[in-house]
């Protein structure tokens, strides 16, 4: 899979969960390898429960050579627009895909007052870029002995 000039966000559909998930465990694998825990749920996921998610969350995608290459989930709870599991295929990172998906999660409720996400405290990659889009740490929790997540938010200003 190569990245083009032209990536297209697409709204993902039930019948892409399989794949979705099977690129959730790839892309989640470096972030095991980050923190040394393989337990973390994104890679214990199953497929049933990735499809009952798709009737409370959007998905979106990014197909490269008919496949997906990258994937976020958001929804709306009160005014704050929940952005989950922005995923990249590793041979595709660092090529605008991440970014097209966190403005396309931001874009699917324009007068949400806040846009909020988390990562663990060692992804690195993860936080350049959330904080060169905007966002901003507003608290952190442990999760485990190996895992802090942090939480970052972005005020909407256009509201």
């Amino acid at each position: 899979m190569k990245p083009t000039d032209e990536m297209i966000v697409e709204r993902a559909v039930i019948e892409n969960a399989g794949e979705i998930l099977d690129l959730q465990k790839l892309a989640y694998l470096s972030e095991a390898e980050i923190i040394d825990d393989f337990t973390i749920p994104p890679l214990h996921q199953t497929l049933d429960e990735i499809r009952s998610e798709f009737d409370c969350q959007i998905f979106l995608k990014i197909e490269l050579e008919n496949k997906i290459a990258g994937s976020v989930r958001c929804y709306l709870e009160k005014e704050t627009c929940h952005i989950g599991k922005l995923i990249v295929h590793p041979d595709c990172q660092n090529s605008g895909i991440g970014t097209n998906l966190l403005n396309a999660a931001e874009n699917q409720f324009p007068d949400a007052e806040r846009y909020e996400l988390f990562t663990g405290q060692k992804s690195k990659k993860n936080l350049h870029l959330y904080g060169k889009n905007g966002y901003r740490v507003f608290k952190t929790k442990t999760v485990s002995e190996k895992l802090t997540s942090v939480f970052l938010e972005k005020i909407n200003k256009v509201v």
